[in-house]
């Protein structure tokens, strides 16, 4: 179902899972209708951070109706999410972007790709597919590996770290091509621009089906700001320029439809 709109969410709980990095669940009406790899945007009580914060959706429980965010402290606005405390109110624009196309993929072999804050998406990802041939490959710089348990309910789990200290040494691209019996016919993806643009070039050379969720400063949310454009192999039919809006074409795109 279609869902977006203003929702007065209540804080169910929130925690610190990791070095300034937070687990946030909300109670809101749009958990009931959020799609794997959808976000949300989360208003500052604060005024002089008007803009909302673009944070995507860890996972729902839409028996709850309940919203759970993972993000990292990375300014001003997430620095007032971190002291969110049970029972207080905050203000969500939800429920934003495409999401992953789960329902397509159903009956293959699924790898699930996250690096950094790009990892928590996937969670719920993994989640929408739980019974299905999922791999997941997580990259972190170290041994921090947060939420990396949970992906054991759902799939099997590789590590890559940049330091060696867990898993693979390197990237999500040397810990899949580490596992020499995994072949994959669709992957799935978050994380930065770098690990994103590794795995689109893979992909194209193993033959693989590669959606990628892209990641990108906002403002609005909604497409009417055009902060958020990137570059397409198509041109906008209605710009007519190789352009399109991660907010609300994307996040997530067929890895061949963009030029990153």
């Amino acid at each position: 179902m279609f869902y977006k709109k203003i929702d007065e969410g209540k804080v169910i709980s929130q925690e610190e899972i990791s070095k300034d990095i937070f687990s946030l669940i909300i109670k809101n009406e749009g958990a009931k209708y959020a799609n794997a790899g959808q976000f949300v945007g989360v208003y500052p009580k604060d005024k002089s951070t008007l803009l909302m914060r673009p944070i995507s959706i860890c996972e729902t429980d839409t028996d709850k109706g309940t919203t759970r965010l993972v993000y990292r402290i990375a300014g001003k606005g997430t620095k007032e999410f971190s002291t969110l405390k049970e029972g207080d109110s905050v203000k969500l624009l939800a429920n934003l972007g495409n999401g992953f196309p789960v329902d397509e993929v159903k009956g293959k072999c699924i790898v699930l790709m996250g690096g950094g804050i790009g990892i928590p998406p996937m969670l719920g990802t993994a989640k929408a597919l739980a019974g299905e041939d999922v791999h997941t490959v997580l990259g972190y710089r170290n041994s921090d590996t947060f939420l990396s348990d949970e992906f054991l309910k759902y799939s099997k789990v590789y590590i890559a770290s940049e330091d060696g200290s867990v898993g693979v040494k390197g990237n999500v691209i040397d810990a899949i091509k580490a596992c020499t019996n995994l072949k994959p016919d669709v992957i799935m993806a978050c994380g930065p621009m770098p690990m994103l643009r590794g795995i689109k070039k893979y992909a194209e050379e193993n033959n693989i089906k590669a959606y990628i969720s892209l990641e990108e400063r906002m403002a609005c949310g909604v497409g009417a700001c055009l902060g958020c454009v990137c570059k397409t192999v198509h041109k906008d039919e209605h710009s007519h320029v190789n352009n399109t809006r991660i907010c609300t074409e994307g996040p997530v795109f067929d890895a061949t439809e963009v030029d990153i």
